[in-house]
């Protein structure tokens, strides 16, 4: 019972030290505290103690240190969106500083640290490309250059995975024609995937069942999209393991024309 009574005591005078601190009007005080406070790693108190004092601070040599700290109590108290919005204030305001580089790429980071999986929103991971390609740009010789494309490629892979399985989605649905207008936007945004023998292979999958489920006057230009699909994948993949059914969705294909042919001059033939 003495032991928790003096704890208590003891966290009690802590807060108080604190809240006096905080509603001290000495600026050195506050100052110095939140220095401590950062150090400790107590990042709420010392970020309640810097916002205070970045107004009463501006001007001065220390409002630098102050906003940068600032900026900082808020990445690593994991408050990503705040932590980038200040990081980016700092270099916008601070453009002579030797820590505006720094800023600009934790501002990037921060959105990087917020990029979700790649089945949920991609937003943050669209606006972290931009930043960091800015970076790239903006600080060539920058030692953060690796580190920057290596993040760009993770958030890129992120973005094409979520393509991917969007168009697939689309595709198990049979909604082909959006199937085929995501498969070839993704062929367009990410020219160098590694999947782009897998995305052609759904094109003309989506492209036959598409003529397969088209009205009448529509099938003939449609199964010769999927015969012009099926022809340029057996060009560029002759070894591949999928060509066996695409030669045989392009033989059904032509089977199809020949029937609508035959339709098409029976109907002839009828009206004359």
């Amino acid at each position: 019972m003495g032991f928790l009574w003096v704890l208590l005591l003891v966290v009690s005078a802590c807060k108080s030290e604190f809240e006096r601190i905080r509603t001290s009007s000495d600026p050195k005080e506050q100052f110095d505290k939140a220095q401590v406070y950062f150090k400790e790693e107590e990042w709420i108190k010392s970020q309640t103690l810097f916002e205070g004092l970045i107004s009463s601070m501006r001007g001065k040599k220390e409002s630098e240190d102050i906003y940068y700290k600032y900026a900082y109590t808020f990445y690593h108290s994991r408050n990503y969106v705040s932590a980038s919005y200040h990081f980016k204030t700092f270099a916008n305001t601070y453009g002579a500083s030797p820590l505006r580089e720094e800023a600009e790429f934790m501002s990037a980071y921060c959105n990087y640290k917020q990029a979700p999986t790649f089945r949920l929103d991609q937003s943050f991971s669209e606006r972290a490309i931009q930043e960091l390609e800015y970076f790239v740009n903006a600080y060539p010789d920058s030692k953060k250059v690796k580190e920057c494309n290596s993040l760009i490629d993770e958030l890129r892979a992120r973005l094409e995975e979520k393509a991917m399985d969007e168009a697939k989605l689309y595709y198990h649905m049979r909604y082909y024609q959006s199937a085929v207008t995501s498969f070839e936007t993704l062929l367009k945004e990410f020219p160098e995937t590694k999947s782009a023998e897998l995305v052609r292979l759904y094109i003309i999958r989506a492209d036959y069942e598409l003529a397969n489920n088209s009205i009448l006057d529509k099938r003939e230009d449609r199964y010769k999209e999927t015969k012009r699909r099926a022809a340029d994948f057996m060009e560029r993949y002759p070894k591949s393991e999928n060509l066996r059914e695409v030669q045989n969705i392009q033989d059904n294909a032509n089977k199809q024309l020949k029937l609508l042919s035959n339709v098409g001059y029976q109907n002839q033939s009828a009206g004359g």
